[in-house]
């Protein structure tokens, strides 16, 4: 062998991450890779190792680190392709790898921007009460184009036989409990400005708040006279 050639001298698995694998190149810890990329370059103990080779083996490893680490962000939190896209590149992972992890995620279907935001829709309906709009603006901070988050909102109302309308109405109930203690103008001031950053429109916001606060009013001007 010349100088530039090398040997393989060890192949185990990797004690930090399941699946991956080891590669020892002339006695030292070199790079860490999958049985796919053992396979593809044919890799085994005693296997020579030329700079072409050691190129390939590099670029594979460092290919599939972006990938595992798209993973690692996947499960800590769903994200859309482009915000998983943009963490990745905030990290320092090389443009190229992370459009090869984007691609390879996609097709897995680990990575699906329309599953993403009907998910997103879903929960932030269910927890927040959240509009139309806010949801659009939820989705698009978080990277999902606005079609794909138009179809999801849309998908979820229906499934979920959400009528705004009524939405609202529950949502300003449940906050002015908070406000029981504020005199009828800050609350209703309290509630408006709750209700708009929730997203919703002026006009549906003081329809419910008529439904709401005439009712909560009645009930403590009757407890009033009660108590006399």
């Amino acid at each position: 062998m010349d100088g530039t050639t090398k040997v393989i001298t060890g192949i185990v698995e990797s004690t930090r991450k399941e699946g991956r694998y080891v590669v020892a190149v002339d006695g030292r810890p070199a790079h860490t890779v999958s049985l796919d990329i053992i396979d593809q370059l044919k890799l085994c103990v005693g296997g020579a190792v030329d700079a072409a080779g050691e190129a390939a083996l590099e670029g594979a490893a460092a290919a599939l680190q972006t990938y595992d680490r798209a993973l690692n962000l996947l499960a800590f939190q769903a994200r859309s392709a482009r915000d998983l896209r943009r963490k990745l590149v905030q990290k320092g992972e090389p443009a190229e790898h992370v459009e090869r992890a984007i691609e390879r995620l996609t097709a897995q279907g680990l990575l699906d921007d329309a599953q993403f935001a009907r998910q997103l829709a879903r929960s932030k309906v269910a927890s927040q009460g959240a509009s139309r709009r806010r949801l659009q603006q939820e989705m698009f901070k978080r990277g999902v184009a606005r079609e794909v988050a138009d179809e999801a909102i849309a998908e979820v109302y229906e499934d979920e036989q959400v009528d705004e309308g009524v939405l609202v109405e529950e949502v300003a109930r449940k906050k002015v409990r908070s406000l029981a203690k504020l005199d009828p103008e800050a609350r209703r001031r309290r509630l408006y400005a709750f209700l708009a950053r929730r997203g919703y429109e002026g006009e549906a916001i003081r329809r419910a708040m008529r439904a709401v606060l005439d009712a909560e009013e009645g009930r403590e001007a009757a407890d009033a006279i009660d108590g006399e």
